[in-house]
């Protein structure tokens, strides 16, 4: 469920595309003006914003913010203006061929989504990027991380609720199998964390805590590691529940000296439209905070103000 507010009744996206070109005059830009339109505009509603942006005054509106903001508000507002499919394509291409690569955001983008979210992303990177996402994460990533995402991608699976009890527990036995056995951890657990599906890991994990009596996940934290632990640790947390995911996501991004701002805008902007209503429950669940004050306190000025506005109502 989304947080975004959209008036009831919007104005125009002529009238909203002229307050922004207003915004953008004099001496700096009326920060806040912007904000005010684009934070509380739907996917669709930006996108017209856009083209008449575009069609009225002779330039490309991205590229008008992009010379007029700075900083954090100039990443998070320009992330925001992509359409979504072509927003996570946008975040894969810089994350994979980018000056420093950013395997997290890789990692985060690919092995949370379901197995028809990756049919979109991978069309929509090939029509925005002009290559395969297959072939970029085969050229600049290495390793069992590298073997678990192209599995991952490339493997067809089950998206329903149904799983085989006998299944589940043979592949609680295998894993722990490989838990033990130097060498078989990876092929192992590649095999099954990207064949089966979000209900299956569930019920394995489950199981595997009454069988062994620790969790899969603490058998992932003490066999694997780096990128490879981060990937099988984001595919089962999503299994149990993506706003379990996200809130531990935001949280790490905000805990400890300073602010990983690069994930914390990834992940409100990609998610304001998509499921951060359940995200701010289980954030405040979790850690006895509302996600509105954990980014007020951890963010400034205008990039705050933004932030807010996409987070909704302080709950």
């Amino acid at each position: 469920m989304s947080t975004l507010k959209v008036p009831a009744v919007a104005p125009s996206h002529r009238d909203d595309a002229m307050q922004i070109y207003r915004a953008f005059k004099g001496i700096g830009c009326d920060a806040v003006a912007i904000i005010n339109i684009i934070a509380h505009r739907d996917a669709t509603q930006r996108s017209l914003i856009e083209q008449e942006y575009e069609s009225t005054y002779g330039h490309e509106l991205r590229k008008r913010l992009s010379s007029e903001l700075t900083g954090h508000l100039k990443k998070a507002v320009l992330l925001w203006m992509h359409e979504p499919g072509e927003r996570d394509a946008f975040i894969l291409k810089k994350a994979l061929k980018g000056a420093v690569k950013d395997q997290k955001a890789v990692t985060e983008i690919v092995c949370s989504r379901t197995p028809s979210q990756i049919g979109q992303l991978k069309r929509a990177y090939f029509s925005n990027v002009g290559s395969n996402l297959e072939d970029d994460i085969e050229a600049e990533l290495s390793g069992e991380h590298k073997k678990l995402l192209l599995a991952f991608l490339t493997t067809s699976r089950y998206e329903g609720p149904e799983y085989d009890e006998t299944l589940v527990e043979e592949d609680a036995k295998a894993l722990n199998k490989a838990a033990r056995k130097f060498g078989l951890t990876g092929k192992t657990f590649i095999q099954i964390f990207s064949d089966r599906s979000r209900a299956h890991l569930c019920a394995v994990s489950d199981i595997y805590k009454t069988m062994f009596k620790k969790t899969l996940e603490k058998a992932i934290r003490d066999e694997t590691h780096k990128n490879f632990e981060y990937a099988l640790k984001t595919i089962l947390r999503c299994a149990e529940g993506p706003p379990r995911f996200y809130a531990k996501a935001l949280r790490k991004a905000m805990k400890g000296i300073g602010t990983a701002d690069a994930d914390l805008i990834r992940i409100v902007v990609t998610r304001a439209e998509v499921d951060m209503h359940y995200i701010k429950a289980e954030y405040r669940k979790k850690y006895g905070k509302t996600l509105n004050d954990a980014v007020y306190s951890d963010t400034s000025g205008h990039y705050r103000t933004f932030l807010l506005a996409l987070l909704g109502n302080n709950n």
